[in-house]
């Protein structure tokens, strides 16, 4: 025996019940024990067991932590650790774990990196078996490295076969496949599985044995050659390749078989010299003919059974061996295989919190009561069984282990009945009827039980049918895997957000009381007396929506509204509706906007919400009849929208005084903006100059606004503007001034600061990491900006950061919805294009085919502003602007030869729309020429359009709503209607048929899951599924793909639509190919609104075939050739991927 090196600590590399096994046998041993704990398993009970305990891991996933090599050998060497024990599962059978602990100096209690690496690897220990001459099933000797050499091998060796990983076990990474058409599915979800688990995505391939029995022997060998077995277990039972129940002896083996089998073990573990706890796995088939499937180099689950029938400590001997003992030293006292006896039976009975009845989902929650068995006969191992435990869907199931034993098996068996109907656990479901079940069946009764039992066996398990609502979930999540995300999937941080009791917020005091006890004079006084800066916070409506075309879900902004009540008491405002917020809600999120503001009232009670309403539009982008503008204000009002910022496109008066008039009858605080443009710095340009926004301001004034808002929409004010616009204004009104700009040039920040120099009374801002580009400028930044000077805000700079910091982690689920624009530009100073249009310009040039002229464009941009007599460019005006600019680039049409070429060309319906006065009248009136040439005879009105409109009929809505779409017809919903009719009846129609995902998770609702990956799903309070994808498959011959789901543990088959795929002869997926003119593919992704052609039209190349919508914007897609019209494969509706095909031309 060599130099024996007693361990002081170990540390264990797991958690659970395994963490919890060896941190006993330690303590047996007088050895200090160290653990190791992720975040979700700070509460657990193993790391308790320890004599010390970290966290590690931090902004990992919940299993990556325990797969952190770096991390954990770090930790090792820094708390003086002797060894390391890996458990079984995470990095047990990680070779470059092993090698890394070698490289530390560090003792690895298991076998050494070579043992490992011929034994740990499926593939290699097949050969290895080969070598000695122990039989294997017929399968490859190298891992597949591609799906050609997977199909290859599958054909020769006839179905069906296995798919495994060849790294680890637990059945992950293993797979059936019956046929050919389920190879290559089951073959890239085994890689995946495996990856994940592992951390190695290595896949080989045997024959598959039909029902055999699954059959291991427990090895134990020293680090001098010696080695025993501990007999065999039968491990047969098993649901879904995972072991249920195990016991020791196996019933089905003759004497001879139990020596052939236990001998060629030896063979395999004496191969290597192999030392430490380890199993050798093999199939017997129908015959009696036993095959080598694998050896897991570490101790396994059901280790209990051999330790029970044989006395033996396994984990204490491995604890033993790693320190040099000899299996015959007087410590382990194996004198040699004859030594070893086996006394009585054992069985082993995994606990989990599995509910068998849905299809063995697992639950999770706290363990209200829990209550043990004992007596004679049993061991109990248990991981985080205790009344109050939390059981999260983190990690494996397991709750404990129940361990029978007795002389007979019939005794045995009774005495685990008697152990598992003992048990008492509530609060979460288990698998203890599951088990019973299995323990009283005659099968199982005469140990025959082989590894299709269970699956073969269907009143073993209580199946209920799945809701209809669990179905509309996985339809959603099926057909955004096959239709959108094609199963890549980014992986994003989990945002962390502060949390709050519901008292803590209720006595917060803010704007919002001041308001509701005072009016909204005495908030327009109080505003005025402030020397601080105060700050709109518009991360959740403009800055989203300038970033990412509004598109944040409620279910990220109620996450951090209480941390932005409390840590953001301070604020003036928070604007979080108006604007694009009900289009997009309704259109695209499929969520109601006046739900999103009663749940951001309630966890933001003191601040006042503001909004962005248009004067003669309201949150709609055409004109409606005053009554529809007059209900909005009072039904906002009345729902919790304190502050109305009111304005119109071309800063034309008239258009705002419904809005305005209503919003001062509601008693709520009215901010009537005036929109900047231009330049009041350059003297040479007089139309927008100083005199011209005094003027509108005092006007504004005296029509009873409490707040005057400077409405920079494009970014336009210059940091020095904004000293002169401010500082005069304060010296021509008594009202105070409300700051709104964008941060497109870079100068933002700048701006603002001046403006407060000037003294500005509030200014718009947005938490740093939704801050910058087209959003407005940067809120943290500012507050810092300002502590310690006359104008500091008040607010806490450390805690906003937290704000800032979980805006920064959501922010990334939303990344395809943003543009291309990556960084701050100073031309938006010379052709003062508004921010969202500008990042959003150069793709509806090139849909147009006039990519190549993109700067020609711009340039004609600011030379249409100068035709129509210089004007406000807000939405929709400034829509107007670009649809003229590229409309004369793409006629070559310039302001020379536009009215004689123009006679005969039909302009474009926004240009036609804002010369006929739909848009209002703007500074200055139309240039009369170009009216007249645009119009072509059409008369235009002077009076606001909503004067022309006939009342809304409300009552006839409602009538509608109630008889035709089954709502109740309440006022919400009625103005809805009226503002976006078919917007709304969609959403409506679409909710009721695909179900509501509002309370979703953002990641799954726009990237749906991997193969493998499980989630939680929230339908509402209460109402939460666990969601697993298992696989998608093929498309088959209807173009349909099938998607297997697990909905709290019910398996479930749907059909997918592939939109991707047209049925034809070849069945072929249909992108256009880009080589190829006469192929039309979509130029980018969107909705297709309107097709332009049918089959069989002639059409020139670059003619418009049919109209796209991406992002609230319209762009026409091109026919790439001359030629006639062979099949169109889009209708209108339809959705589509950039590429896809879209015609054929012959």
């Amino acid at each position: 025996m060599g130099e024996i090196k007693k361990f002081k600590r170990v540390l264990v590399a797991n958690r659970g019940e395994i963490a919890i096994r060896v941190f006993r046998a330690c303590r047996e041993l007088g050895i200090r024990t160290v653990a190791i704990y992720s975040e979700e398993d700070k509460n657990s009970l193993f790391r308790t067991k320890a004599d010390e305990a970290y966290q590690i891991g931090k902004g990992k996933t919940p299993v990556g932590v325990y797969l952190s090599i770096d991390e954990i050998i770090a930790l090792a060497k820094a708390k003086g650790v002797d060894a390391i024990h890996p458990g079984y599962g995470f990095l047990a059978e990680n070779v470059e774990f092993a090698k890394a602990c070698q490289d530390a100096g560090i003792e690895f209690i298991g076998p050494t990196a070579e043992m490992m690496d011929r034994l740990g690897d499926k593939i290699k220990s097949k050969i290895v078996a080969s070598e000695v001459g122990v039989p294997t099933i017929p399968g490859v000797e190298k891992a597949i490295t591609t799906e050609e050499e997977a199909v290859e091998f599958a054909e020769k060796c006839g179905y069906p076969v296995m798919l495994k990983a060849a790294a680890g076990g637990g059945g992950r990474g293993m797979r059936i496949v019956q046929n050919a058409e389920e190879l290559l599915p089951q073959f890239r979800s085994a890689r995946s599985e495996a990856a994940k688990a592992f951390g190695i995505d290595d896949i080989f391939i045997e024959k598959y044995l039909e029902n055999p029995k699954h059959i291991e022997v427990q090895i134990l060998g020293d680090k001098y050659g010696n080695i025993v077995h501990l007999f065999e277990r039968d491990c047969s039972i098993q649901r879904r390749h995972q072991k249920v129940i195990e016991f020791t002896p196996a019933l089905c083996l003759s004497d001879q078989q139990r020596e052939n089998i236990c001998q060629d073990a030896l063979k395999i573990a004496h191969a290597v010299d192999y030392r430490s706890a380890g199993t050798v796995e093999f199939l017997v088939d129908k015959t009696g003919q036993h095959y080598f499937i694998e050896m897991n180099p570490r101790i396994q689950v059901e280790h209990t059974v051999s330790e029970i029938v044989t006395g033996i400590d396994i984990v204490q001997d491995q604890i033993l061996v790693a320190q040099g003992y000899a299996l015959n030293s007087p410590e382990i006292a194996i004198a040699d295989q004859d030594a070893i006896k086996v006394t009585g039976h054992a069985i082993q009975c995994r606990i989990t919190t599995e509910d068998p009845a849905n299809g063995f989902m697992p639950d999770t929650g706290i363990i209200e009561n829990y209550r043990s068995p004992g007596g004679f006969g049993i061991r109990l191992d248990g991981g985080n069984g205790f009344e109050g435990s939390e059981i999260t869907p983190f990690y494996d199931s397991l709750l404990v282990k129940v361990t029978a034993f007795s002389r007979t098996f019939e005794d045995t068996r009774r005495k685990a009945i008697r152990a598992l109907s003992e048990m008492v656990i509530k609060g979460i479901k288990t698998n203890v009827a599951f088990m019973l079940n299995v323990l009283n069946h005659p099968t199982f009764a005469a140990g025959m039980c082989d590894t299709g039992f269970i699956a073969n066996t269907p009143d073993l398990l209580n199946i209920e049918k799945v809701e209809d609502n669990e179905l509309k979930v996985i339809e959603f999540l099926g057909n955004k895997f096959v239709n959108e995300t094609k199963g890549h999937k980014p992986q994003f941080n989990v945002p962390v957000f502060p949390k709050f009791k519901k008292e803590e917020l209720s006595r917060l005091r803010g704007t919002k009381q001041l308001l509701d006890e005072n009016g909204p004079k005495a908030v327009a006084d109080w505003v005025k007396d402030q020397k601080k800066l105060l700050i709109t916070d518009t991360t959740m409506r403009d800055a989203q929506q300038s970033l990412m075309a509004t598109r944040v879900r409620t279910v990220d902004m109620e996450k951090i509204a209480p941390a932005v009540s409390v840590y953001g008491k301070d604020l003036f405002s928070v604007e979080m509706w108006g604007g694009a917020t009900f289009d997009t809600s309704y259109r695209f999120l499929k969520e109601s906007p006046w739900e999103r503001l009663d749940t951001l009232r309630e966890k933001m009670p003191n601040i006042l919400f503001q909004m962005l309403i248009r004067g003669a539009n309201a949150v709609g982008y055409k004109n409606y009849p005053d009554n529809v503008i007059r209900e909005f204000v009072k039904e906002s009002a009345r729902s919790g929208i304190d502050v109305f910022r009111i304005f119109d496109s071309l800063n034309w008066l008239d258009g705002m005084t419904v809005a305005l008039d209503e919003t001062l009858k509601q008693d709520k605080i009215a901010e009537a903006c005036l929109c900047y443009t231009g330049d009041i710095l350059d003297e040479s340009r007089t139309k927008y100059n100083l005199k011209y926004y005094v003027e509108m301001a005092k006007e504004l004034e005296k029509r009873g606004a409490h707040m005057l808002g400077i409405k920079d929409m494009s970014g336009l004010l210059k940091p020095m503007a904004a000293y002169k616009l401010v500082s005069t204004l304060k010296e021509e009104i008594g009202i105070p001034i409300h700051l709104h700009t964008h941060d497109t040039s870079g100068n933002g920040v700048a701006t603002i600061l001046m403006a407060a120099q000037a003294g500005v009374d509030v200014v718009d801002a947005a938490f740093n990491s939704m801050s910058g580009l087209t959003s407005q400028p940067a809120l943290n930044s500012v507050v810092a900006a300002l502590q310690n000077s006359n104008r500091d805000t008040g607010i806490d700079s450390d805690k906003i950061q937290k704000i800032s910091e979980y805006w920064r982690d959501v922010r990334p689920v939303y990344a395809g919805f943003e543009s291309e624009l990556v960084t701050s530009t100073a031309e938006i100073y010379k052709y003062e294009i508004p921010g969202g249009q500008y990042s959003n310009l150069k793709p509806q040039v090139e849909s147009f085919g006039l990519g190549h002229k993109f700067e020609e464009v711009k340039d004609m941009f600011k030379t249409v502003n100068e035709m129509l007599g210089d004007i406000v460019k807000v939405t929709p005006s400034s829509k107007a602007v670009g649809d003229m600019a590229i409309f004369m680039v793409q006629n070559d049409l310039t302001p020379e030869n536009i009215y004689e070429k123009g006679k005969g060309i039909d302009f474009p319906d926004s240009i036609v729309s804002y010369f006929e006065g739909m848009m209002g009248q703007p500074h200055g009136g139309f240039p009369e020429k170009l009216q007249k040439l645009v119009l072509k005879g059409k008369p235009a009105i002077t009076c606001r359009p909503g004067e022309l409109l006939p009342p809304e009929d409300f009552d006839a809505i409602k009538k509608h709503l109630r008889e035709d779409l089954g709502l109740e017809g309440t006022d919400r919903e009625a103005i809805s209607y009226a503002i976006y009719p078919k917007v709304f009846e969609d959403y409506v129609k679409t909710i009721k048929k695909e179900g509501n995902f509002r309370y979703m998770g953002s990641d799954i609702f726009f990237h749906s899951l991997e193969v493998g990956e499980t989630c939680e799903v929230k339908l509402g309070e209460g109402k939460i599924l666990m969601v697993k994808l298992h696989e998608v498959r093929p498309v088959d011959n209807e173009g349909f793909r099938e998607a297997i789901f697990e909905v709290n543990g019910n398996r479930r088959i749907i059909k997918i639509k592939d939109t991707d795929v047209t049925i034809n002869s070849n069945n072929s997926v249909l992108y256009a190919d880009e080589d190829n003119p006469m192929e039309v593919g979509a130029n980018i992704p969107g909705n297709i609104i309107r097709v332009l052609v049918k089959e069989g039209d002639t059409v020139e190349e670059k003619q418009p075939i049919a109209v796209i919508e991406a992002m609230k914007m319209e762009t026409n897609i091109l026919a790439t050739a001359k030629g006639t019209l062979e099949k169109i494969y889009i209708s209108e509706g339809q959705q589509v991927k950039a590429g896809e095909m879209v015609a054929k031309l012959k």
